[in-house]
C-alpha cells in the first residue's frame, strides 16, 4: 500500500499573492467573528452542571466555525456523526495536518467535549478565556503538568464529556499521511475504559499548506468519523497499533476522493 501519497506543490505567483491576502481576510473575520460570540460563549461558566455548559459551549463554537469557514470560502462537510452513541463518552482522536485542524474539529463533536492543549495559549487577553474552557491545558515541558492533565481528563470523561487528542503530538510536517502515534490517548482509553473515536480530517492542508507561512485559499474541508474502537483486551500498544491502521486505511481512502 502506497504510504506517501503527501507532496509539496508549487504556487504560481498570482496563487501567492491571493493566499497572503486571502489569510489576511481570514485573520482579520476570525478576531470579528470571535468578538462577536466571545460574551455569548462565557455564559457557559453560569451552568452549575459542568456536562451542560460545556454543551452549550460547544454549540456556539459550532455557529462561530460555520460563520467563519463560510467568510473564508472553507465549507465543511461532517460525515459518521451517527457513530456516536448518546450514552457514550469517547476519546476522540484526528490526523492533524494544519492550523486549521483545531478550530474545525471540536465544534464539530456533536456533544459537549474538551482538547488536551498547550498552556501557553491560555496567556492571551480574552481569546485566553474562551481557550480554557474548551480545553484540558498542558505543559509538556513539566512532568507534573502531565501528571495532572491526565488526570483532568480522566475527570473529564467521568464528567460525559468527550476528550480530543492528536495522537500525532504535533503537526504532520514529514511525506507519511500519518506520523507515528504518542502513548497518551490509548493509555486513557484503557485504564478508563472509553472507547477511541477516530476521525479523518481532509482539505485542511489545501487550505493552509504546512509549509508556506501566512498562506490560506479557499477549500473543501472533511471530517469523517469512524466506528468507534473498544479498548477491551488490548494492551496500549496493541490498541494503538489498531487505531493508527484504521485511520491509515481511511486517510489513504480519502486522499484519493475529491471532496463534494
Amino acid at each position: 500500500m502506497n504510504t506517501t501519497l503527501k507532496s509539496k506543490r508549487t504556487y504560481s505567483f498570482f496563487e501567492n499573492i491571493f493566499a497572503r491576502f486571502w489569510a489576511a481576510w481570514g485573520l482579520v473575520w476570525f478576531i470579528v467573528t470571535f468578538l462577536i460570540i466571545f460574551l455569548p460563549s462565557m455564559l457557559s461558566y453560569a451552568f452549575k452542571d459542568e456536562r451542560k455548559g460545556q454543551d452549550y459551549f460547544i454549540f456556539v463554537s459550532r455557529i462561530w466555525m460555520r460563520l467563519w469557514l463560510t467568510l473564508i470560502a472553507c465549507p465543511a462537510k461532517i460525515l459518521g456523526r451517527n457513530n456516536f452513541a448518546k450514552d457514550k463518552t469517547y476519546i476522540v482522536v484526528f490526523n492533524h495536518n494544519a492550523l486549521l485542524d483545531p478550530p474545525l474539529s471540536a465544534p464539530f463533536i456533536p456533544a459537549g467535549n474538551k482538547t488536551i492543549a498547550k498552556s501557553s495559549l491560555a496567556k492571551v487577553p480574552i481569546f485566553g478565556l474562551f481557550y480554557k474552557r474548551g480545553a484540558v491545558l498542558v505543559d509538556r515541558s513539566d512532568d507534573k503538568s502531565r501528571f495532572k492533565s491526565y488526570d483532568q481528563m480522566r475527570a473529564t470523561l467521568r464528567k460525559h464529556i468527550h476528550m480530543c487528542i492528536y495522537p500525532e503530538g504535533t503537526r504532520n510536517r514529514t511525506e507519511a499521511p500519518l506520523k507515528n502515534f504518542y502513548d497518551g490517548a490509548f493509555k486513557l482509553a484503557v485504564d478508563s475504559g472509553n472507547e477511541i473515536m477516530p476521525c479523518i480530517i481532509s482539505g485542511t492542508t489545501t487550505a493552509m499548506p504546512i509549509h508556506k507561512k501566512f498562506f490560506l485559499l479557499p477549500a473543501k474541508l472533511k471530517m469523517e468519523f469512524m466506528e468507534p474502537v473498544s479498548p477491551a483486551g488490548l494492551d496500549v500498544q496493541q490498541l494503538k497499533q489498531k487505531v493508527y491502521d484504521l485511520m491509515l486505511q481511511k486517510f489513504l481512502e480519502s486522499s484519493t476522493k475529491k471532496i463534494n
